[in-house]
């Protein structure tokens, strides 16, 4: 009977423990992510941001796909463009000023405000100061028009003045804003842009569509690029640089023999070799082009294409490419840019592109070459080692792996169209090409 009983006892506390396990809730299983918790029945919830630009919008450009992109199935290393006029003109100038003739007028330092106000006494014509000028001048106006003396006087004081007829009022700012009108070839259009981004104009407005650029400056930005503007205008030539940039990994534990490259194409292809501080540069013939290049790289390496591009300079201009703005992906050389000075002409009674490559990060300059080249030639830069973009003390890239650039420079004869009878870019080949070059 004792046994039955402590049974009993046995099988009622099983049954309690049972129950107890059937009434504890069964909770989902959670995700934390960045202190947002994510269940099946739930959303995410984030931190708010700042009202900032998006990356992906930042980084938009109109421009890209003419900067990175290169057909190297028709590339012509000559290229014949007419010479275009390229016309910048003020915007929001205003009305005409009343025609008006002045005499006699002479004024001792003082401001551009102060001085028109004292030309203008006695006339329906008030002055306005949209912006502080406080610079003094001092000049003599024999005789002329009322349109002119204005004009005078404001750039003596290095101000701009617009005339509304409506109010009478001449309103004067020490700001502008002009239109460039662009001429049709893109590879002069890339090179006026480049060098006004590096005169430091900002903020271009670019149409693509009717070929002009709206900017805003004061007296410094306006004759810095009235200044470029001439010098392109007056340049003969334009240099350009189509490349490529690899990554190389080794399929073994072992370097790249670039050494190989002289039995895969030849003594005659490999025309100078040029140290840097880090690296070198190759001059090769034609032979050697992205596809050959890749082919010889396939044989020791994996090769990846981290970036593909176009830039191009006035002749004895500088200017640079940058990696990242057209990298296929998001890499350790992205803040890698690559920049060059160049001239085409005379080089010791050679006709040679004489130019300056450079390659520098954000730490500054990594290595540079002094190439020599002739038209035709290509550039191979070899031995920058990946790890000089590791900012990492450890990294699961291999020791030798590579980065290798490919450029190819292009030169860019601008010449007087009605004499020339040039009606759209030409390319030179063949017969075409050795008459331009022996010229």
């Amino acid at each position: 009977m004792k046994k039955i009983l402590i049974g009993f006892v046995m099988v009622v506390l099983c049954a309690a423990c049972q129950n107890t396990n059937d009434n504890i809730p069964q909770y989902d299983t959670i995700t934390v992510v960045e202190n947002s918790v994510i269940n099946e029945k739930s959303v995410p919830i984030f931190p708010k941001k700042a009202a900032l630009t998006t990356d992906t919008a930042q980084r938009f450009s109109v421009e890209l796909p003419m900067r990175c992109t290169v057909d190297w199935n028709n590339q012509s290393v000559v290229s014949v463009v007419p010479a275009e006029k390229i016309e910048i003109v003020r915007l929001g100038v205003g009305d005409p000023l009343p025609e008006l003739s002045v005499s006699g007028y002479k004024f001792k330092d003082m401001t551009v405000a102060a001085a028109l106000n004292k030309l203008l006494d006695g006339t329906d014509v008030a002055i306005v100061m949209d912006e502080q000028l406080v610079e003094k001048i001092s000049g003599d106006v024999a005789s002329g028009t009322l349109s002119d003396t204005v004009d005078l006087i404001s750039k003596m004081g290095r101000a701009y003045y617009s005339y509304d007829e409506t109010t009478a009022e001449i309103h004067l700012k020490h700001r502008a804003k002009w239109m460039i009108k662009m001429p049709k070839d893109q590879s002069i259009i890339m090179a006026l842009l480049d060098a006004m981004h590096g005169a430091d104009v900002r903020n271009l407005l670019v149409n693509w569509s009717d070929k002009t650029v709206v900017f805003e400056g004061d007296w410094q930005t306006e004759r810095e690029v009235s200044r470029i503007i001439a010098d392109i205008a007056s340049k003969k030539y334009m240099l350009a640089w189509d490349m490529d940039v690899y990554r190389v990994y080794p399929k073994t534990d072992n370097p790249i023999i670039w050494m190989n490259l002289l039995p895969a194409f030849g003594k005659q292809n490999i025309k100078m070799s040029v140290p840097g501080v880090v690296g070198r540069a190759l001059v090769v013939g034609p032979e050697i082009n992205t596809k050959t290049l890749q082919e010889f790289l396939a044989q020791q390496s994996n090769v990846v294409l981290i970036s593909q591009g176009t830039f191009s300079i006035p002749n004895g201009w500088q200017s640079k490419f940058d990696i990242g703005q057209c990298s296929k992906e998001d890499r350790l050389e992205t803040d890698l840019v690559v920049g060059a000075t160049g001239k085409y002409g005379d080089y010791g009674g050679y006709q040679k592109i004489d130019a300056k490559i450079v390659l520098t990060t954000k730490y500054g300059e990594l290595t540079s070459f002094n190439i020599p080249s002739s038209v035709g030639d290509n550039y191979v830069i070899i031995g920058i080692p990946t790890h000089s973009f590791v900012t990492t003390p450890e990294t699961l890239v291999s020791p030798f792996a590579e980065l290798v650039v490919f450029m190819s420079p292009r030169i860019i004869s601008v010449v007087d169209s009605d004499a020339a009878g040039v009606n759209s870019n030409v390319g030179l080949s063949g017969n075409a090409l050795r008459e331009f070059l022996n010229n």
